[in-house]
């Protein structure tokens, strides 16, 4: 158990490092790729979510389950339609009134 616990606690502490040097290390031009690949990874969290409340083992894992469902769903549509828009302001006029 505490052997598990050092283990989460350093792959945390490294996600932590390398999601701050992408993020520095990234030019502005390419958040918006960047943004619709983290949209991606936010559905393996809701594919986790579902596990999780479908396995009911209790009732707080199954609302739990269900609230990250619900916010991991809100990220990934929203990202999309952000993206969306985003990538609409790269297209010239005539193909945006098409």
């Amino acid at each position: 158990m505490e052997g598990d616990f050092i283990l989460v606690i350093t792959v945390f502490v490294l996600a932590l490092f390398v999601g701050f040097e992408l993020i520095t290390k990234v030019p502005p031009t390419l958040h918006t790729p960047l943004m619709s690949g983290s949209n991606a990874i936010s559905g393996i969290a809701i594919i986790g979510a579902l596990l999780a409340a479908g396995a009911e083992k209790t009732n707080l894992a199954s609302v739990l389950g269900v609230v990250a469902v619900a916010l991991a769903t809100v990220n990934v549509v929203g990202g999309f339609l952000v993206t969306n828009r985003m990538l609409k302001m790269f297209r010239s006029k005539k193909e945006r009134d098409a």
